[in-house]
């Protein structure tokens, strides 16, 4: 099993596109790998951080997440994880390493059922997967001890989040569904209003809002400003354009709009995020 870009990549991929990472953060390793194509519609990618903090000092780590479910299994923690609706934060400290599976759209509900009860929120991988949540836990814990830098240590691991998830195959009808929704709105930068959505699928309002609900624990309109200010970060961390010039190719009726958007979910201005990046690059 070979890793997609351990360390830094030489493009910003959706991961990178969703980690606020500040530039001089150097507190740890990225492993990235491929879930397996029979995996396909239920799980996205796999990756395993490697950190080490120096004593006193602290490493935040803020995601703007996808609409998507987390599993992840660390020395001291394992965890579901529902869609975060703000800003995500996970500090490090010390020395330590986790593995981490992003779900598709259509797995959270089958792993924990209805998501709108996991938004903003986390329950113990036991709680959702039972026994078998257990036996995963172990498996990827005794893996990783020994030497979390291992490739072989990581195809462990992998290997055992796939064993523990591949019952939940085939994703159901609504789980292709909601696949699709989320990839339309993220691979369309033109979806600005729910109604676009509506008219693609063939589903009312009301529909496309329950399948939201359900199976994503949020709403139609929060999928389409989160891809937006994803989209905004990424500019503002590489494009010398100006807030004004991002909020028109986003779509926003003017910068003032995109502004409060920026800021009500990552706690700084558009230009207060420009300038961290531009002065530390």
């Amino acid at each position: 099993m070979k890793p997609d870009s351990p360390g830094v990549p030489a493009a910003m991929d959706v991961i990178e596109r969703a980690h606020l990472k500040d530039p001089g953060d150097a507190s740890h390793v990225m492993y990235r790998y491929a879930a397996a194509p029979e995996f396909d519609g239920l799980l996205q990618r796999f990756w395993v951080p490697v950190w080490s903090v120096p004593p006193g000092c602290e490493a935040p780590q803020r995601v703007l997440q996808y609409p998507v479910s987390l599993l992840v299994v660390a020395a001291d923690y394992a965890r579901f994880y529902g869609v975060v609706s703000g800003l995500s934060t996970t500090t490090l400290t010390g020395a330590g390493w986790a593995v981490g599976v992003m779900c598709a759209p259509a797995a959270g509900a089958l792993i924990g059922g209805a998501m709108s009860g996991y938004t903003d929120r986390h329950v113990d991988v036991p709680d959702v997967l039972g026994a078998e949540g257990e036996r995963l836990t172990a498996r990827v814990r005794a893996a990783m001890a020994p030497d979390p830098h291992s490739p072989a240590a990581h195809g462990v691991a992998v290997a055992a989040f796939g064993d523990a998830l591949r019952p939940l195959l085939p994703v159901d009808d609504d789980g292709r569904l909601v696949n699709d929704v989320v990839a339309f709105v993220e691979g369309n930068r033109e979806v600005v209003r729910v109604s676009q959505v509506c008219e693609r699928f063939g589903l009312s309002e009301r529909a496309l809002q329950r399948l939201a609900q359900r199976r994503l624990g949020l709403t139609p309109k929060w999928l389409i400003q989160r891809r937006r200010l994803q989209e905004a970060a990424e500019r503002l961390r590489g494009d010398p354009a100006s807030v004004g010039e991002v909020a028109a190719v986003l779509g926003y009726a003017d910068q003032a709009h995109l502004s409060r958007d920026f800021a009500r979910v990552t706690g700084v201005s558009p230009g207060q995020f420009a300038a961290r990046h531009a002065t530390r690059s």
